[in-house]
Protein backbone atom coordinates (compact mmCIF):
# COMPACT_ATOMS: atom_id res chain seq x y z
CA UNK A 1 0.00 0.00 0.00
CA UNK A 2 1.14 3.56 -1.14
CA UNK A 3 1.99 6.00 1.84
CA UNK A 4 1.78 9.70 -0.40
CA UNK A 5 -2.38 10.10 -0.29
CA UNK A 6 -2.70 11.26 -3.73
CA UNK A 7 -1.72 7.15 -4.34
CA UNK A 8 -4.01 5.94 -1.75
CA UNK A 9 -6.77 7.54 -3.61
CA UNK A 10 -5.59 6.65 -6.82
CA UNK A 11 -5.28 2.79 -5.32
CA UNK A 12 -9.53 3.24 -4.27
CA UNK A 13 -10.50 5.00 -7.61
CA UNK A 14 -8.78 1.58 -9.52
CA UNK A 15 -10.44 -1.05 -7.19
CA UNK A 16 -13.70 0.84 -7.20
CA UNK A 17 -13.55 0.88 -11.42
CA UNK A 18 -12.56 -2.44 -11.35
CA UNK A 19 -15.46 -3.77 -9.86
CA UNK A 20 -17.59 -1.73 -11.50
CA UNK A 21 -15.84 -2.78 -14.78
CA UNK A 22 -16.20 -6.60 -13.97
CA UNK A 23 -19.50 -6.20 -13.35
CA UNK A 24 -20.96 -4.38 -16.39
CA UNK A 25 -18.23 -6.92 -18.17
CA UNK A 26 -20.04 -10.30 -16.10
CA UNK A 27 -23.60 -8.90 -17.08
CA UNK A 28 -22.70 -8.89 -21.10
CA UNK A 29 -21.65 -12.25 -20.41
CA UNK A 30 -24.68 -13.59 -18.78
CA UNK A 31 -27.19 -11.80 -21.21
CA UNK A 32 -25.40 -13.71 -23.86
CA UNK A 33 -24.99 -16.84 -22.68
CA UNK A 34 -28.78 -16.76 -21.61
CA UNK A 35 -29.65 -15.84 -25.48
CA UNK A 36 -27.37 -18.68 -26.78
CA UNK A 37 -28.94 -21.27 -23.98
CA UNK A 38 -32.79 -20.19 -24.97
CA UNK A 39 -32.19 -20.67 -28.89
CA UNK A 40 -30.59 -23.98 -28.28
CA UNK A 41 -33.12 -25.41 -25.97
CA UNK A 42 -35.79 -23.45 -28.46
CA UNK A 43 -36.95 -21.74 -25.91
CA UNK A 44 -38.22 -18.37 -24.44
CA UNK A 45 -38.43 -14.96 -26.35
CA UNK A 46 -35.29 -15.39 -28.02
CA UNK A 47 -36.19 -11.97 -29.85
CA UNK A 48 -36.18 -10.01 -26.64
CA UNK A 49 -32.93 -11.95 -24.84
CA UNK A 50 -30.98 -10.52 -28.13
CA UNK A 51 -31.98 -7.57 -27.94
CA UNK A 52 -30.80 -7.07 -24.43
CA UNK A 53 -27.93 -8.94 -24.88
CA UNK A 54 -26.68 -6.71 -27.81
CA UNK A 55 -27.59 -3.58 -25.48
CA UNK A 56 -25.45 -5.12 -22.60
CA UNK A 57 -22.72 -5.05 -25.69
CA UNK A 58 -23.37 -1.56 -27.08
CA UNK A 59 -23.22 -0.58 -23.29
CA UNK A 60 -19.57 -2.24 -22.41
CA UNK A 61 -18.61 -0.58 -25.73
CA UNK A 62 -19.26 2.87 -24.66
CA UNK A 63 -17.60 2.51 -21.73
CA UNK A 64 -14.75 1.35 -23.08
CA UNK A 65 -14.43 -2.38 -22.08
CA UNK A 66 -14.21 -3.96 -24.84
CA UNK A 67 -13.68 -2.85 -28.60
CA UNK A 68 -16.45 -1.63 -30.73
CA UNK A 69 -14.74 -4.13 -33.28
CA UNK A 70 -15.11 -7.29 -31.09
CA UNK A 71 -18.82 -6.19 -30.26
CA UNK A 72 -19.51 -6.01 -33.99
CA UNK A 73 -18.54 -9.50 -34.07
CA UNK A 74 -20.79 -10.67 -30.82
CA UNK A 75 -23.92 -8.95 -32.50
CA UNK A 76 -22.93 -10.37 -35.62
CA UNK A 77 -22.82 -13.97 -35.04
CA UNK A 78 -25.65 -13.44 -32.55
CA UNK A 79 -27.80 -11.76 -35.23
CA UNK A 80 -27.12 -15.13 -37.48
CA UNK A 81 -28.20 -17.47 -34.53
CA UNK A 82 -31.59 -15.53 -33.88
CA UNK A 83 -31.99 -16.18 -37.87
CA UNK A 84 -31.28 -19.42 -37.93
CA UNK A 85 -33.54 -20.30 -35.03
CA UNK A 86 -36.79 -17.98 -36.86
CA UNK A 87 -35.62 -20.02 -39.64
Amino acid sequence: MPNIKSAIKRVKKNEARNAQNASVKASMRTAIKKFETAVENNEGDKQQLYTVAVKKLDKAVSKGLIHKNTSNRQKSRLTKKLQKANA
